[in-house]
């Protein structure tokens, strides 16, 4: 077993560089398979467990995928497999994304249920509606969706009951070989569907509307090969702005992009945390005492789920009662239970935990329950007095490229250790 092993007290300085956004490299490799001619490389790609599980998803399939140091490389133009194995399926929610693209290019897909992070109820039946509007014919028995199309896919409009992400995106992705016009209402707004939109088009779609809640997709005959870069990674560019504001440091993250960050930004300055934007980058810079802050995540353009945990080790630092309500998923309060094994004062009501901040956090043994969770246990441990342990690292490998090491960069005593190892937290000393 592996663990982070966490020295609290020290103050960040200096700065941090993004990867490119795991979110959004995820759903353009699934894209890949959609052109039939030339081939794909997407620069920036952050060499995450999520990342290397797609990519020989589409191996599995009998497609041409290679990883590089930060690009992958795709050759979709012949293959024959449409049935993905259920040990790669099972390891991430996004092997459903490519649902949409074997059946634009195939006529046909069987994937198992999909698996990924236990926090809350993400029911793939928007994905399913939306395609079974386009032509799709489904069957689900023995835990597989098999899904079939007798001609070609045909443009439809489609409302979304949800703006999902991902139903946004396998809509999005079959639409593109679709024949006629496709409406998605209601449609997800996030910067990951954007950079979708303009991957696919692009590869030769046409593709209109995306950022905003109804998108018109055009489909085309074929799609081809292009190089592209992803962006970059607003969720870990957040985690490392709470990480500057936690510890109370001075940290410059580069390749951040403000318009994508609005909500964070906003409630660091509400807490009295300085937030400095440029081209360039975001420098946060925080000293002293913080405010309180209330949060409620919402989908895009709000407060982003996957900066909950993380903001609210943050709101553990501000003197006085925080509220976090967490309003995408049901089951994103499990970290809650680590945070008060470090001592955390938060009690849970309903869908919104109560934070008391300001009281001394201790280091202690804790688990990672799901990716995000993972981050803000790290957090609180760079505050904590004495030594945080850190398990289930499997979650945070899912999500950020080399944390420790950047996090050591900026000034943190933290280390990652492998079972051989491992000593107690009151045993561990750093060099």
């Amino acid at each position: 077993m592996e663990k982070i092993i966490v020295q609290g007290g020290n103050r960040l300085q200096g700065k941090v560089k993004l990867h490119g956004a795991k979110n959004a490299v995820l759903p353009l490799i699934a894209a890949s398979i959609l052109p039939a001619r030339g081939s794909i490389t997407i620069l920036e790609v952050p060499m995450l467990d999520d990342v290397k599980t797609i990519t020989e998803m589409l191996v599995s399939l009998g497609i041409k995928a290679e990883l590089g140091e930060d690009r992958v490389h795709i050759d979709a133009q012949t293959f024959q497999t449409t049935q993905a194995p259920y040990d790669l399926v099972r390891k991430m929610r996004a092997s459903f994304l490519i649902m949409g693209p074997l059946l634009a290019r195939k006529k046909h897909a069987r994937i198992p249920l999909p698996g990924g992070c236990a926090i809350g109820s993400r029911p793939i039946d928007q994905h399913l509606k939306g395609l079974e509007a386009m032509g799709v014919q489904f069957e689900i028995e023995a835990g597989h969706i098999e899904g079939r199309v007798a001609d070609r896919l045909h443009g439809a409009s489609i409302y979304l009951d949800f703006p999902s992400v991902g139903a946004t995106q396998n809509i999005m992705m079959a639409a593109s070989l679709a024949t006629g016009r496709t409406v998605i209402e209601n449609a997800a707004c996030e910067p990951e569907i954007v950079d979708l939109a303009n991957f696919l088009n692009a590869m030769g779609a046409n593709v209109r509307g995306a950022g905003t809640d109804e998108i018109r997709i055009d489909g085309v005959d074929f799609l081809h090969g292009t190089e592209y870069t992803v962006i970059t990674d607003r969720i870990e560019a957040g985690t490392y702005m709470a990480a500057a504001a936690i510890t109370r440091g001075e940290v410059f993250v580069e390749g951040a992009i403000a318009d994508h960050l609005t909500p964070l930004i906003a409630k660091l300055r509400e807490m009295g945390v300085q937030v400095m934007v440029s081209e360039d980058g975001i420098l946060v810079r925080a000293e002293g005492e913080l405010k309180p802050i209330d949060v409620k995540t919402l989908p895009y353009p709000g407060f982003p789920t996957d900066l909950q945990s993380q903001v609210m080790a943050l709101q553990l630092t501000a003197n006085g009662t925080s509220l976090m309500s967490e309003t995408v998923f049901e089951n994103r309060f499990m970290h809650v239970e680590e945070l008060k094994r470090m001592s955390a004062h938060i009690k849970i009501d309903g869908r919104t935990a109560v934070i008391e901040g300001g009281h001394p956090l201790s280091g202690a043994q804790v688990t990672s329950t799901d990716l995000r969770a993972g981050a803000a246990l790290i957090l609180a441990g760079l505050v904590a007095d004495g030594v945080t342990e850190v398990s289930g690292l499997h979650h945070v490998d899912r999500g950020y490229v080399n944390i420790v090491g950047k996090l050591q960069a900026l000034g943190a005593k933290i280390e990652r250790i492998t079972s051989d190892e491992e000593v107690s937290a009151t045993q561990h000393s750093f060099a």
